[in-house]
């Protein structure tokens, strides 16, 4: 959408509501963290000023550089920011706004009518957090250029040259003294710039990476079809095979709110559905997710009565009808209102009956004139009720089996004495005989052992129904005791600890990551909860005149072949490379990977939800492609396990 208004941009639509003031003290009141989430929200608070200008019509080009140094410098050909005298500052308005906190265009005026941003603080908050930053504006006359050092100037905006094109380059360096870490991931800021190239149509981004002159990276990002093919870049990323050719499309305006939504199925169990306001992710959710929502059911239920596919009785669920769908809202508003710190959820409640009346209208338009795709929509949400009615029978089936008694537990389980679940820990092992040293290896009264054997069910290619009952994950879901999916209470967990221990090569992997899928599907509290971590057994056994160390890597293992052998006698070094946990016998597992004084545990994370979401569909889907890319890609990050 493009928001136009007259070309009357000054220094008049810049108003200051207060000083800039406690930035440098408190960081995380205005960009979240000082750690590497804080870093690249600089670079976003930037790109979105350019971003603003595209969506009042006068930016159509957006270059974003990683200089060497990991110095940013994002430039536009928008209007340039108004360097005219500001008449309550008595300084250029350039410089007040990146000096004074809530001083912009954003706040009444004839500035913009639609925003994103952090409310007008975006340019100073950067400038207060960087060791320098440099201003270059040109307004079509005269280029003007300005200089900060923490914030803080010496000389105000000066002239420098000559011009007849407009626009704004901001250069700057973030501080070394605020933040963790000062240097840039190049994927997680291209993820987010491409973001903003799908739901702003036609704009052109151009990033560029060139701190390392033999690694030099550039993509252009410009997509004409806006978020149609921000739907279809998801699906090409996890291998997802779209039911029908078309994406769905929708907009519509209501006074000054624009809303535009673009859905497809495809061939997986999951839902993907990603929400954005002002061009900011609203991870979780709000009046425009819900009326979209709503309105989908309510359509797809109209429609199969209509046609007489719905028996009486028969209704479509949320879940139903979401399954396999992947969805991009998108919504501009003059004003929105943002739910909690982190603008997670979109508040406004004018939003939600906008969206559904748009949806419900144009959708149920969509499926009369096309009836192939109608039918082919409407067999998967049906597919998807028989499997959610296969799936209660299977768990009634359950719990009547249980009924007159507490659910037996697994026959692979050598549980623990101890039942308060501050203390315990289960250990989920790979085979018999890795499960027979660590049953023999524990500390009985807290450690919980459970062997699993062959196969296990990949869940990203199966339906709750096939769960219920299956024998290789009914002892995880029996041991945990908390039930899965709707009925997963986590209060019922046994165990606070639940620990995957499995072998250090590519099987032991693979059973990993098959545990963490079914974990993420089913159980997902479990990670969001901190309960689940992955053990790490050592790969080496280094020992000289019974002096013993144990390596977890090649590099360990020759420094304390080193260290062992300084008197040169280097044949008296045994080195035993361990190929399972079964080769451990109880001690030595004890020893290194089960002892709580000594043994190195990673708690499983999920600070990215949707990552890790595309992540499994990846990895555990049936596509090779988009797999075998992202092992290339990730390969030299296999030791560090960040789910």
């Amino acid at each position: 959408m493009s928001q136009q208004n007259t070309n009357n941009y000054d220094e008049n639509d810049i108003q200051v509501l207060e000083g800039l003031e406690a930035v440098r003290k408190r960081p995380g009141m205005y960009i979240g963290s000082t750690g590497p989430g804080g870093l690249h929200h600089l670079v976003y608070e930037i790109v979105d000023n350019s971003i603003d200008e595209a969506l009042a019509g006068y930016c159509t080009e957006i270059t974003v550089e990683i200089l060497p140094g990991d110095i940013i410098r994002v430039s536009d050909n928008g209007r340039g920011i108004p360097v005219g005298i500001h008449p309550k500052e008595g300084i250029s308005a350039a410089t007040v706004v990146y000096t004074i906190l809530h001083a912009g265009g954003k706040f009444g005026g004839g500035g913009y009518k639609v925003s994103g941003g952090l409310h007008g603080v975006g340019a100073s908050v950067v400038n207060a957090l960087s060791e320098w930053l440099e201003l270059t504006v040109h307004d079509g006359t005269h280029i003007y250029f300005q200089r900060f050092e923490r914030g803080h100037y010496d000389e105000q905006l000066k002239i420098i040259g000559d011009t007849d094109r407009t626009g704004t380059s901001v250069m700057f360096k973030a501080d070394g003294q605020i933040f963790e870490s000062t240097v840039y991931d190049y994927e997680i800021l291209l993820k987010r710039l491409r973001e903003q190239a799908f739901l702003n149509a036609g704009i052109k981004i151009v990033f560029s990476d060139k701190r390392d002159e033999n690694d030099l990276k550039s993509e252009t990002l410009h997509y004409e079809g806006g978020i149609r093919q921000f739907v279809e870049h998801i699906h090409e990323t996890r291998g997802y095979e779209a039911l029908s050719s078309e994406v769905i499309y929708v907009s519509g305006m209501q006074g000054d709110s624009f809303a535009e939504i673009a859905m497809q199925y495809n061939d997986s169990y999951n839902e993907v559905i990603l929400s954005f306001a002002n061009n900011i992710h609203t991870k979780d959710g709000g009046s425009h997710e819900t009326g979209f929502k709503n309105a989908l059911t309510k359509v797809i239920n109209e429609y199969g009565k209509k046609m007489g596919k719905l028996k009486d009785k028969e209704i479509l669920k949320g879940d139903d009808v979401r399954e396999g769908l992947t969805a991009i809202i998108s919504v501009k508003l003059t004003e929105c209102e943002f739910e909690g710190q982190t603008k997670g959820r979109l508040g406004n409640p004018e939003v939600k009956p906008f969206v559904e009346k748009l949806v419900t209208e144009k959708l149920m338009n969509f499926l009369e004139e096309n009836p192939d795709v109608a039918n082919i929509i409407f067999e998967k949400c049906m597919s998807a009720l028989r499997a959610r009615e296969a799936a209660k029978r299977a768990r009634e089936a359950e719990r009547k089996k249980n009924a007159f008694g507490n659910s037996p537990m697994p026959e692979k389980l050598a549980d623990c004495s101890e039942r308060d679940n501050r203390y315990t820990e289960i250990y989920i092992v790979e085979g018999d005989s890795a499960g027979g040293s660590a049953k023999q290896g524990r500390d009985r009264k807290y450690q919980a052992i459970l062997s699993l054997w062959g196969k296990m069910l990949n869940v990203e290619k199966a339906r709750i129904d096939r769960i219920y009952g299956n024998d290789k994950l009914e002892p995880v879901v029996t041991a945990l005791g908390t039930g899965i999916g709707e009925d997963f209470d986590i209060t019922k967990l046994r165990y606070g600890k639940v620990i995957i221990m499995a072998d250090a090569d590519v099987d032991g992997m693979h059973i990993r990551t098959l545990l963490l899928t079914f974990f993420f599907r089913y159980m997902r509290p479990l990670i969001t909860n901190g309960n689940v971590y992955i053990a790490q057994p050592p790969l080496f056994r280094v020992e000289r005149k019974k002096k013993i160390y144990y390596a977890f890597s090649d590099e360990e293992r020759d420094k304390y072949i080193a260290e062992l052998s300084e008197d040169g006698k280097y044949k008296d070094v045994a080195t035993q490379r361990y190929k399972g946990l079964g080769e451990m016998d109880p001690e030595q597992l004890w020893e290194t990977t089960m002892d709580p004084e000594h043994r190195t545990i990673i708690r499983v994370t999920m600070e990215d939800a949707l990552r890790a979401d595309e992540t499994f569909s990846i990895l555990m889907g049936d596509k090779v492609e988009p797999r075998r890319l992202f092992i290339e890609k990730n390969a030299k990050f296999a030791q560090n396990l960040d789910i």
